[in-house]
């Protein structure tokens, strides 16, 4: 008893390394909406349409999406310490150059200079979630990524909530560039710690103990191999599971890009909302995602233990995803606004139990390419962004946001049809171009 207790009382780091890529996660979001929030006082000042903010929107995703699976095969070969250093530095440039901009620039030069921010930053940001995935497979056991994945994904919609009422509140005290600019410098704390403290796997840590070491390596868990090559590039590419998973994740992220990026607006001008009323309310629906990521997550892993790996992974998202293309409908045809914006964080919440699915289970596939593989997932998902936000845009500039929903609901029910060709038993080997034999559950 007494060596049970010593065993329990030691320090896990691989929890204290989880942490930090959590508190990252909520600045990305963080910074992601930041554009979106602020556009209420950028179009007036800038003479900026809403048709343009879109376009500004656009080019994020458009670099954040086909830089993922570049971004992840860059971190796998670079190292997750390095990596994750270089493309936060990188993003706080790209965040802090936004409101220096206009101190020099109009007009279409102006324009010009955004639009470079924001593919800058969709650079910067690409390599992270798979980067992270990595990460997690290397320091965490088999049987915890899918609730790894949801917490995670918890922290990005903390993020993604606090970024409405904090920026309104320091627009509303300092301006819209301070506010941004202030904002924009924060995580250089962050990334000095991640630099000090962060290792690859924990094996390079000088803190962790054997004890820990065993654990993780005993269930599971396995270093980002840094020597994938073209080969294994082709074969990530070829897989069934993985292609059938990004391909949900294509319509999925439509349903996600509209309420992480058009709540607020929705609920300014459709609602007919106060700033500062919608900016508390617009908080709402990233909050739903955060309890639903979390809860996903851990409700993943028990239903992986109950129902074995291929329905384990199943089952959430095919009853999650329609009902959350149900709540859109809810949201927009609901006569009463605030149960609109209840609707808004149901669906919202519904969508993001499905994360530790997605994610944890290309992980799953992919063992140690998990940081390519969840690059090409997340490429998928954010082609959902690349056309799903013009659509958007266009239809919302003129008062079409009920057609919006409406997409979201189809795009919610392909979502959940293409995860019944998904089995998460079947290894993408390194040294074979066909999966392996089925894997026992965690």
């Amino acid at each position: 008893m007494t060596k049970d207790i010593r065993l329990a009382a030691v320090p896990r780091i691989r929890w204290r390394i989880f942490s930090l890529l959590v508190s990252f996660a909520l600045v990305v979001y963080f910074q992601q909406r930041s554009l979106t929030v602020a556009s209420e006082r950028i179009m007036p000042e800038l003479s900026l349409s809403q048709m343009q903010i879109g376009w500004l929107q656009w080019a994020f995703v458009l670099s954040y999406a086909f830089l993922q699976f570049p971004g992840g095969v860059f971190g796998q070969r670079l190292g997750a310490r390095t990596s994750l250093t270089l493309m936060m530095l990188l993003a706080v440039l790209a965040t802090a150059a936004v409101p220096l901009a206009p101190a020099i620039l109009s007009g279409n030069a102006l324009f010009a200079v955004l639009l470079a921010t924001q593919f800058i930053l969709g650079c910067a940001h690409a390599p992270f979630m798979p980067v992270c995935a990595g990460v997690m497979e290397a320091w965490l056991p088999a049987n915890r990524w899918a609730l790894a994945q949801g917490l995670h994904t918890f922290g990005m919609q903390v993020g993604a909530a606090l970024a409405p009422p904090v920026l309104v509140i320091l627009m509303q005290s300092f301006g819209w560039q301070r506010a941004l600019f202030f904002s924009a410098l924060a995580p250089l704390v962050l990334i000095a710690v991640w630099w000090w403290y962060g290792r690859n796997e924990p094996a390079q840590h000088p803190s962790v103990t054997e004890v820990e070491l065993a654990e993780v390596e005993q269930s599971g868990g396995m270093p980002a191999d840094g020597s994938i090559s073209a080969a294994r590039v082709g074969r990530i590419l070829r897989c069934r599971g993985i292609v059938l998973l990004t391909l949900s994740y294509v319509a999925m992220n439509y349903v996600f890009y509209l309420l992480q990026n058009w709540s607020f607006l929705y609920l300014l001008q459709e609602r007919h909302f106060a700033v500062l009323e919608g900016a508390w309310l617009a908080a709402l629906p990233p909050i739903g995602a955060a309890i639903g990521a979390g809860i996903g997550g851990a409700t993943t892993d028990a239903l992986c233990r109950r129902f074995g790996l291929v329905w384990g992974y199943r089952l959430l998202p095919l009853v999650a995803l329609p009902t959350a293309g149900l709540l859109l409908l809810a949201a927009v045809f609901s006569a009463n606004p605030y149960a609109a914006v209840a609707a808004l964080a149901l669906s919202f919440g519904a969508i993001e139990l499905t994360e530790g699915s997605y994610w944890a289970g290309t992980m799953r596939i992919a063992q140690a390419d998990s940081m390519a593989a969840t690059g090409v997932l997340n490429t998928g998902g954010n082609l959902g962004g690349i056309f799903g936000i013009p659509v958007v845009a266009y239809l919302s500039s003129h008062g079409s946001w009920t057609a919006a929903f409406v997409i979201g609901l189809g795009a919610a029910l392909l979502a959940a049809v293409a995860w019944l060709g998904v089995d998460t038993t079947r290894p993408l080997l390194s040294g074979d171009d066909v999966a392996g034999p089925p894997v026992a559950a965690a």
